[in-house]
C-alpha cells in the first residue's frame, strides 16, 4: 500500500509520465503531417503503379510506410485507390501486409536513443520550432518534420526520467498492476486498448519499449502486449470505415483479419514457449543495457510483422475471398439509396489523396451530364418518352453527389492543405454547380419534350434540323470540356471556346429565323415558346460547359464569366 505522501508524490510522477506521452504523440503526428505533405502524393502514384506481383505489393507497402511513418495514412491512401478502381482488392491486401511492416521502424528509431542521439533530437526539435517562422512552404514543411522527430524524443526521455518511469513510486505501481494482469489474453487485451485509445500503434510500441528499457516491464509481458497494439491498430480504420463504401470496409476488414490470425498464432507459440523466446531475444541482441532491453522488444516487434506477413503472403486470395463473403455487394434496394462512388471521411485524413479522389467523382457526375443531355436531345429530336426514366434517375444522383462533394468539399477545406489544393478546391465547387445546372437543363428539355407529346404537337423539319445542329455542337462541347479537365489539358481550351462562339451565333440565327416564320405565317405561335426555350437552353449549357473546361486553367473560380 502507498502512504498519502506517496500517493501525492505518485499522482505528481504520473502527470509528468502522461506529459512525456502527449508530447511522444504531437511529435508523432507532426513528423507524419510533415511526410505526408512532402511525400503525399509521389507515394500515392507510387502505391498506384503496384502491379500484380504480391512481394512488390508488400515491399512498396512497407516503404510507403517507413517514410510516412504512418501506416493509417497508407490505408487512406490504398483504400482511395481501391475505390477509385486504380488498385485491386488482392493488390491491397499485399501492400497492407507490407505496412505492418514500415511500422516497425518507429520502434527501432526509439530503442536506438542515447545521450548524443538524444541531444542531435533536442536540437532538431529548436531548430524545427524556428524554420516554421519562414514564409517558404518548404521551409515550414521541413521545420514541421525536424520539430516532429525531435519532440518524439524529448516526449521519450520525459518518459523514462527519474520523475516518470525511472521513478521507484511509478515502477512499483506497474509492477503491482502487471503483477495481477500477469496473463497473455489480458495482456494482449490491454495493448488492443492502450493502442485504440492513442490511435498509433507506433506511439504504443514507443511507450512499451520505454517501459522495458526502465525495468518497470518485463520482456515477456511486453511481447503479449506488442502483439495486442497490433490489433488495436486495426480498430480506428474499422470503426471509421463504418457508414463508408463496400471495398473500404473490405480493406479494414482484411487489415483486422490479418493482424488477428498473425497475433493468434505468435500468442500461442509464445504462451508455450514463453521463456525459450525470451532467451532467443536476448542471444539476438546480448547486454543488460536499457538500449539492448529496448532492442529486444524492437527485434520482436519486426519479426512478428515480417514472420506474419511471409506465413499469410500466400493466401491472399483466401483473405480476399473472405472479406467479400463477410462484407457482399450491396442489394438492389439497399443501391437504390445514393452514395458517393469513389470518396468517403475516410480520405479526410490524407487531404492529397481526397483531392485525387474528388476529381474521380465530379468526373462521373460529369458522366452523367453528359448523358442525360444526349438522351433529352433524343427525347426532343425523336419525339418520344423512352429516355425520361433514365433522365430523371440520373438527375437524382447528379443532385445527390453535388449535395454529398459539396460537404465533403467544406470538411476537406478545414484541412492543412499547400496553396495548390486549395485553389483546385475552390475551382471544384464551381465546376458542381455547373454540372448540376447542365443535368437541370437535361430535364428541362425532357418536359419539354414530355409537353409538346401531351399537346400533340411537333417541331417541322426544318426547326428540328437547326436544334439537331446546335445539339451536335454541344455534344462536342461536352467531348472537349471532359477531356481538358480528366486530364488537365489546356491546349484544346480554344476549340473550346470556338464552338461556345458557334453556339451563340446559332442562338442568334436560329431565334431570327424562328421570329421571321412566325411573321409570315409558317409556323404556329403555339410551338413558339418550346423553341425559344430550348434553344435558350442549349445556349446556357454552352456556357456552364465553358466554365468546366477553364476550370483547370484558372482553379480559384474566378474563371466563371455565365450563369
Amino acid at each position: 500500500m502507498f502512504t498519502t505522501a506517496e500517493i501525492l508524490q505518485l499522482i505528481q510522477n504520473l502527470i509528468w509520465l502522461l506529459s512525456g506521452v502527449g508530447i511522444f504523440i504531437v511529435g508523432m503526428n507532426f513528423m507524419s503531417e510533415a511526410l505526408e505533405k512532402s511525400a503525399g502524393d509521389g507515394m500515392q502514384k507510387m502505391l498506384g503503379k503496384i502491379v500484380s506481383n504480391r512481394f512488390s505489393g508488400v515491399g512498396i507497402g512497407a516503404g510507403v510506410t517507413a517514410l510516412i511513418q504512418s501506416s493509417s495514412a497508407t490505408s487512406v491512401m490504398v483504400i482511395g485507390l481501391v475505390n477509385a478502381g486504380i488498385m485491386t482488392l488482392m493488390q491491397a491486401t499485399s501492400v497492407i501486409m507490407g505496412t505492418n511492416i514500415g511500422t516497425t521502424i518507429t520502434g527501432v528509431l526509439v530503442a536506438l536513443k542515447n545521450d548524443y542521439f538524444n541531444l542531435i533530437m533536442y536540437f532538431l526539435a529548436f531548430a524545427g520550432v524556428m524554420m516554421g517562422f519562414f514564409k517558404n512552404e518548404k521551409i515550414k514543411i521541413a521545420g514541421l518534420l525536424c520539430s516532429g522527430l525531435g519532440l518524439i524524443f524529448v516526449g521519450l526521455n520525459i518518459m523514462s526520467s527519474p520523475d516518470a518511469f525511472g521513478n521507484p513510486l511509478v515502477k512499483r505501481m506497474f509492477t503491482d498492476i502487471f503483477r495481477v494482469i500477469d496473463f497473455p489474453l489480458l495482456l494482449i487485451l490491454v495493448g488492443v486498448i492502450f493502442t485504440a485509445l492513442l490511435q498509433s500503434s507506433s506511439a504504443a510500441t514507443g511507450v512499451v519499449i520505454t517501459m522495458v528499457g526502465t525495468g518497470v516491464m518485463d520482456l515477456d509481458l511486453a511481447l503479449f502486449i506488442i502483439l495486442g497494439a497490433n490489433i488495436g491498430t486495426c480498430v480506428t480504420a474499422l470503426l471509421a470505415s463504418v457508414g463508408a463504401g463496400t471495398n473500404s470496409k473490405r480493406v479494414a476488414l482484411i487489415h483486422f483479419t490479418f493482424n488477428i490470425i498473425g497475433t493468434a498464432f505468435f500468442t500461442i507459440l509464445i504462451w508455450i514457449f514463453r521463456q525459450p523466446t525470451v532467451e532467443l531475444l536476448t542471444a539476438l541482441v546480448p547486454g543488460d543495457s536499457a538500449m539492448a532491453l529496448q532492442m529486444r522488444v524492437s527485434v520482436f516487434h519486426v519479426i512478428f510483422n515480417v514472420t506474419t506477413t511471409c506465413l499469410l503472403l500466400p493466401f491472399v486470395k483466401q483473405l480476399v475471398s473472405f472479406s467479400k463473403a463477410i462484407i457482399r455487394e450491396k442489394t438492389e434496394t439497399a443501391a437504390k439509396t445514393h452514395s458517393l462512388r469513389f470518396v468517403d471521411d475516410l480520405m479526410l485524413a490524407m487531404p492529397s489523396t481526397a483531392v485525387a479522389q474528388v476529381k474521380q467523382e465530379v468526373e462521373y457526375m460529369m458522366q452523367l451530364a453528359e448523358e442525360s443531355t444526349k438522351l433529352s436531345f433524343q427525347a426532343i429530336l425523336a419525339e418520344s418518352g423512352e429516355w425520361d426514366d433514365k433522365i430523371n434517375e440520373n438527375e437524382s444522383i447528379i443532385d445527390f453527389t453535388n449535395g454529398a462533394l459539396t460537404t465533403f468539399l467544406i470538411k476537406l477545406s478545414s484541412e492543412h492543405l499547400d496553396s495548390g489544393n486549395e485553389a483546385v478546391i475552390g475551382s471544384y465547387f464551381h465546376v458542381l454547380n455547373d454540372l448540376e445546372r447542365i443535368g437541370d437543363h437535361a430535364v428541362n428539355f425532357t418536359e419539354i419534350s414530355q409537353e409538346m407529346r401531351q399537346k400533340g404537337l411537333s417541331y417541322s423539319d426544318q426547326a428540328t434540323a437547326e436544334i439537331r445542329s446546335m445539339c451536335d455542337e454541344i455534344l462536342s462541347m461536352f467531348r472537349i470540356a471532359r477531356s481538358a479537365f480528366e486530364n488537365s489539358d489546356h491546349s484544346i481550351l480554344q476549340e473550346l471556346t470556338n464552338h461556345e462562339n458557334c453556339v451563340d451565333g446559332l442562338k442568334k440565327e436560329l431565334t431570327a429565323k424562328h421570329y421571321a416564320r412566325l411573321a409570315e405565317g409558317t409556323c404556329s405561335v403555339t410551338h413558339s415558346p418550346y423553341y425559344t426555350s430550348t434553344v435558350a437552353g442549349l445556349e446556357r449549357v454552352a456556357d456552364h460547359l465553358v466554365n468546366v473546361g477553364y476550370s483547370i486553367k484558372n482553379p480559384t473560380g474566378s474563371q466563371s464569366q455565365h450563369l
